[in-house]
């Protein structure tokens, strides 16, 4: 019997979690120990689990996409063999009723190595505190052949299914449920009334661990497996298992709820905003609105009143709310208490990112408040498009002069790396804006390094295309390194399109010259985009200097704000970094609380024999505010884009394609109403 746990493994793995966890098997899907089961995560509930036993440990991130489907990418280090990791969709065919179960039907492994590639079909049916599932699994889940799969008595073609290794990287159509057997899974949980406590059982027909079907090792002596999850908090999960009779299995799972509602904060006002209140004999309205907004986290950009003195119009931007709509709240009720008596109306400008997206018309909450206190509605921001004056009155000078300076934790983590679960480095990241004439910036960042261990890295490039991409462990494994150095331009012509050109040294990898359009109606659900830039390679100890390798790329863009589930579509169509040319398909899920979930899938010409390892370019990203963990607001966020392999072919410029529409979503029109309740003055 085998007792011992890899806790080097674990430790490692866990520093890669965030908050969050759900009822999830070690492999990541709901499930049992290891089985999957018909049951599903509340929808955008993001989970996170780690699992360890003596012959495999694995982390894998659960994202519940929509109501019904259920995706997981799965990291896993067995014990023979390289670090595997697979992707795995698992769909609800039908919902429990009081009679009938609830189905679901799921692929395992489809775009991996095939390792562990399988599909199943399982049922699941709640009987008081019992939760009984069964199954029936093909490829690496029929290892115990059970029974003769029942399709080839339709078709003999379903019997020749073929290696699991013969497709890696590919969406293996032609294998779906198809083997001459198939496997018998299931089990049963008991959640305890009075306790936190569930008993689980299962048997597990998946024995890819033991490598029984890949190299004819000896299978265990048992399929059953038994485990007890104790759950301190709803949110975390903590489970012991004796696998297969044979060995001890440790999980710990965390979940968060990323369309979690973010808490509408009222940010303190400093003594001088106090002061300020009693000094308007002294100074100009616009005077004591710019330290009152500026004090509370909006920025008052320009301003001005129209001749009738019954319209402001007030060009604001969002400094710490995660909320665009909090924002506008703020604004008001502070534009309320400072503008002169005569303004019944306020008309104010979203600015994003450099961007003019909105105008918005707000009736002023005092001006005739008795007629409109039975209409709430009526105190709400119109989302209308309401034309600003070209001039105005007042500027906010401290904007185009004042140089920001930004000292902060430099810190660059390569996650689930073939050879390692995580690179990364420590340091001290030191960063500037500097304004300058005609609203132009120099942007700029240096990092110092302290720890890093990304020349531990012994994994050559044996790409045959050019290394647009594979070679950036060289550049971050220097010890200090300049990150960026260029000059940018952000600026909307009217409403309708907005642009960007920049110049300099871009990212890690490239310098170079480009610029971006957009053009999105504020009430349109549509976006169009193009993008070009030409870049050279930087060297590889991160100067001035240049590899010799340059190339123009650059990308046609469609955008969708799709109204189903906060979902973004976007397609790029162009030229990538190594001068292959293709098609980009963008799936990204963003809420209003600054949670954001993506994926993609890069095609371009380059075949999948000469693009390497995974055929085509693709992973997932995602975003997480940081707002929860301070008391205050704050718009900062961490994000992490994670591919199952790093390749050539495919790439794009790290920040500077098609990133406009992204810069715009928090005050986009369909953002803004979806929170409008929560625009009403505080």
């Amino acid at each position: 019997m085998r007792v011992q746990f890899n806790i080097r493994r674990l430790l490692t793995l866990l520093i890669l979690l965030n908050l969050n966890v759900a009822y999830s098997s070690d492999y990541g899907t709901t499930g049992l120990i290891d089985t999957p089961t018909a049951r599903m995560s509340k929808d955008a509930v993001f989970t996170t689990t780690v699992a360890t036993q003596d012959s495999d440990s694995s982390i894998a991130l659960t994202y519940q996409a929509l109501p019904w489907l259920e995706t997981t990418f799965r990291y896993r280090d067995p014990e023979l063999g390289e670090y595997d990791r697979n992707f795995e969709v698992k769909f609800r065919l039908i919902e429990e009723t009081y009679w009938a179960p609830q189905f679901a039907v799921g692929f395992r492994d489809i775009v991996g190595t095939g390792r562990l590639r399988s599909e199943y079909i399982v049922a699941s049916k709640q009987v008081g505190g019992f939760d009984f599932s069964l199954g029936m699994g093909w490829g690496d889940m029929s290892s115990t052949q059970d029974g003769k799969n029942p399709l080839t008595y339709i078709d003999d073609r379903f019997s020749n299914r073929g290696s699991n290794f013969e497709k890696p990287g590919e969406v293996p159509l032609d294998t779906f449920f198809r083997g001459d057997h198939i496997g018998i899974f299931g089990g049963v949980s008991y959640q305890f009334t009075n306790w936190p406590l569930r008993f689980m059982v299962e048997r597990n027909t998946e024995l890819s661990q033991f490598d029984v079907n890949t190299f004819g090792a000896t299978p265990p002596d048992s399929e059953f497996s038994y485990g007890l999850e104790w759950s301190p908090t709803p949110n975390l999960q903590l489970t012991l298992s004796h696998q297969f009779e044979e060995e001890w299995g440790l999980r710990i799972a965390m979940k968060t709820d990323t369309s979690r509602k973010t808490p509408k904060r009222l940010n303190k006002l400093d003594d001088a905003f106090f002061e300020s209140m009693h000094e308007q004999n002294h100074n100009t309205w616009y005077q004591n609105l710019l330290h009152a907004m500026e004090s509370s986290g909006v920025f008052l950009l320009n301003g001005g009143i129209a001749d009738d003195g019954a319209t402001a119009y007030l060009r604001i931007g969002n400094m710490d709310y995660p909320l665009w709509a909090d924002a506008v709240s703020k604004a008001t009720a502070l534009a309320d208490l400072y503008l002169p008596p005569s303004v019944k109306t306020i008309v104010f400008t979203a600015e994003e990112n450099g961007y003019t997206i909105l105008n918005m018309r707000v009736i002023r909450p005092s001006s005739e408040l008795q007629q409109y206190e039975y209409d709430p509605l009526a105190l709400y921001p119109q989302l209308e498009e309401y034309q600003a004056p070209e001039k105005t009155d007042f500027e906010t000078n401290f904007v185009k002069k004042k140089i920001a300076l930004d000292v902060g934790l430099g810190t660059q983590v390569q996650l689930f790396d073939p050879d390692d679960p995580l690179r990364y480095s420590l340091g001290v990241s030191l960063g500037s804006v500097i304004p300058l004439p005609n609203e132009h910036l120099i942007r700029g960042a240096y990092r110092f390094n302290f720890y890093q261990n990304f020349d531990q890295s012994t994994r050559p490039s044996n790409s045959v295309l050019p290394h647009v991409r594979t070679d950036i462990v060289e550049y971050l494994e220097d010890e200090d390194r300049l990150q960026a150095l260029y000059l940018e331009k952000r600026g909307s012509l009217r409403s309708t399109v907005s642009y960007r050109y920049f110049g300099g040294v871009l990212e890690d990898m490239y310098s170079g010259v480009g610029g971006e359009v957009l053009h999105h109606n504020y009430r349109s659900r549509l976006g169009f985009g193009a993008s070009l830039a030409w870049v050279e390679q930087r060297d590889y100890d991160s100067d001035f200097g240049s590899t010799g390798y340059e190339t123009v790329t650059g990308f046609l863009s469609a955008y969708w704000a799709t109204p189903f589930y906060n979902y973004d579509v976007a397609v790029h169509v162009g030229r990538y970094l190594a001068k292959d040319v293709g098609t980009t398909i963008e799936l990204h899920r963003t809420f209003a609380n600054g949670w954001s979930v993506g994926i993609w899938s890069t095609f371009t010409d380059v075949s999948s024999e000469d693009f390497g390892e995974g055929s085509f370019d693709k992973g997932f990203y995602f975003r997480i505010p940081l707002d929860g963990m301070f008391r205050k607001n704050t718009r900062s966020s961490f994000m992490a884009r994670v591919r199952p392999v790093q390749r050539d072919g495919g790439q794009r410029l790290e920040g500077f394609s098609g990133t406009i529409w992204y810069d715009q979503q928090a005050a986009r029109f369909d953002s803004l109403s979806e929170n409008k309740e929560r625009m009403k003055s505080w």
